[in-house]
């Protein structure tokens, strides 16, 4: 009997050898993963922030002059949370399609609001810059035309 246990006692410490040894190298690769598959074209959070702010200020306005009113002011944009990103043709060229939440309020307005948003954008022909495009919503996917703006350089 003492020699059955002494045998399980030691396939046991095998398998806790193996097992640390498995974790130890998940615990060492799972970063570099998540890394290598998260960041691959991910435009950086400033740019993120200058396209929402854009985008917003473009609705505000077009709202405004429809209704007939003075635009209000900036919104100060919060807790910014991507949740999903995919490659997307626009035209000739390639782009990004953003979709996450944001929270936001207008200057001064205690109230803050939590809203998803879906962005559009596009690197430079030189890839040192950003725009914000916009479907015009007049065709079929397949031959959609886009708007396009520019995102201020940090210099």
């Amino acid at each position: 009997m003492l020699p059955a246990l002494s045998s399980s006692a030691g396939i046991i410490a095998r398998l806790r050898h193996w097992g640390v040894g498995a974790l130890l190298l998940l615990c060492l690769l799972l970063p570099l993963t998540l890394a290598g598959c998260g960041a691959i074209g991910r435009p950086p959070r400033a740019v993120l922030l200058q396209a929402l702010t854009l985008q917003i200020q473009l609705t505000q306005d077009a709202i405004a002059q429809a209704l007939q009113l003075e635009a209000p002011g900036e919104a100060e944009l919060s807790r910014v949370r991507l949740e999903r990103q995919q490659a997307v043709p626009m035209g000739a060229v390639k782009g990004l399609r953003l979709q996450g939440r944001f929270d936001w309020r207008l200057a001064g307005d205690p109230i803050r609001v939590d809203t998803p948003f879906e962005l559009y954008l596009q690197r430079g022909e030189r890839g040192q810059s950003w725009r914000l495009v916009r479907p015009t919503g007049s065709a079929a996917a397949d031959s959609q035309e886009w708007f396009s703006y520019p995102l201020p350089l940090r210099g």
